[in-house]
């Protein structure tokens, strides 16, 4: 079977048959009312979620089909210290498919290496978000019409930023793709996405202003600065309020950017920025329970279903993970640490940090 565990599992042509069906569910969800009846949802979230759950939980409901799970680990056998690994195990029993959202990193991974049923990561810990990656995809091809040929600005924190992360690594397999990126110098890009980026040999721009580049930009991606991403709270309030946009900011802006953001906003986007037909963040919402539907359709279609896991490859080694925040640190006993060697860098299998030999 497949599973979603980052959005570069998904072929470029998946992705464009993803974002055709959903757009033709927004032409007409009706012919879709039963297209997943008897199936059951299991939504595994360890960590707050508002868009991300409810969509989910939306989106199987029009499909036909019916949702269990829980809503924050407290409610669930995590807090009498269950494993990812059992939880699914348990939980697959009761449900066609899972989506898990969990705060450490590689947990997706971890829960798909034991679970017979697709697993979704709808977000682990500050490494990746995939389906919100689908949401933004089908934003931009709703908005401006093409995948292609675009200059997309990052604003704010590209360190902890997972939707930043899927993003990048989404679009850089598109055509003639220039990246704006907007950070102080403590929040700046993770050093495997900067890996990613040299690979592809992406053109590439830094700075910390995020006025430079507004005129250039086809798409302007803001992000929160997320207190739970960071060590400490001194950290966090160094660099919360590095960045806002306001309608005044949008001034020398294109006429047809948009300006996306994953959301929950605090204060990086102010409310007078959201009557402007550039603000696209609110109908990105829409299109994320629009990729949803797709999604699971998909996942659960025999096509699918009778596919190769592709799980990422990979080696085992004495090796510890620097990330205190990786699920082979914080699940040890239960997850054997792997490997897997890329350009010469040894990298961990779960959330890809490099390893020091």
């Amino acid at each position: 079977m497949r599973h979603l565990l980052d959005v570069c599992d998904l072929s470029v042509d998946e992705l464009g048959a993803l974002i055709k069906t959903a757009e033709d569910i927004a032409k007409d969800g009706k012919k879709y009312a039963r297209a997943l009846e008897g199936k059951k949802l299991a939504t595994l979230f360890f960590e707050p979620s508002t868009r991300t759950r409810l969509s989910f939980e939306a989106a199987m409901i029009e499909l036909g089909g019916s949702v269990i799970g829980f809503s924050e680990a407290s409610s669930s056998s995590a807090a009498k210290g269950e494993c990812v690994s059992d939880t699914v195990r348990v939980v697959s029993n009761y449900a066609d498919i899972i989506a898990m959202r969990h705060p450490i990193e590689g947990a997706a991974l971890a829960a798909a290496e034991k679970s017979p049923v697709p697993i979704i990561n709808a977000g682990d810990g500050g490494h990746c978000h995939p389906t919100q990656t689908l949401a933004d995809l089908l934003t931009i091809h709703r908005e401006i019409g093409r995948l292609d040929d675009l200059t997309i600005g990052l604003c704010g924190d590209l360190l902890y930023g997972r939707t930043v992360h899927s993003l990048i690594n989404a679009m850089l397999r598109y055509k003639n793709i220039r990246f704006v990126l907007i950070s102080p110098p403590e929040l700046r890009l993770p050093e495997y996405t900067q890996n990613a980026l040299r690979r592809a040999g992406a053109e590439v721009l830094e700075t910390s202003s995020l006025e430079e580049y507004m005129p250039i930009l086809d798409v302007l991606y803001m992000t929160r600065v997320q207190r739970e991403r960071f060590p400490s709270s001194e950290a966090y309030e160094a660099v919360k309020d590095c960045y806002r946009l306001t309608a005044a900011k949008l001034a020398d802006a294109k006429k047809d950017m948009r300006v996306l953001h994953p959301l929950p906003r605090v204060n990086e986007i102010a409310k007078d920025v959201d009557d402007d037909p550039r603000a696209a963040y609110f109908r990105q919402t829409l299109n994320g329970k629009l990729m949803r539907m797709a999604l699971l359709r998909y996942l659960l279609s025999d096509e699918a279903l009778n596919a190769d896991a592709k799980l990422p490859e990979g080696e085992q080694t004495s090796l510890k993970c620097p990330n205190n925040k990786c699920v082979t640190n914080c699940e040890s006993d239960f997850v054997m640490m792997a490997a897997r060697d890329e350009d010469g860098a040894l990298k961990c299998r779960y959330c890809e940090t490099k390893l020091d030999k």
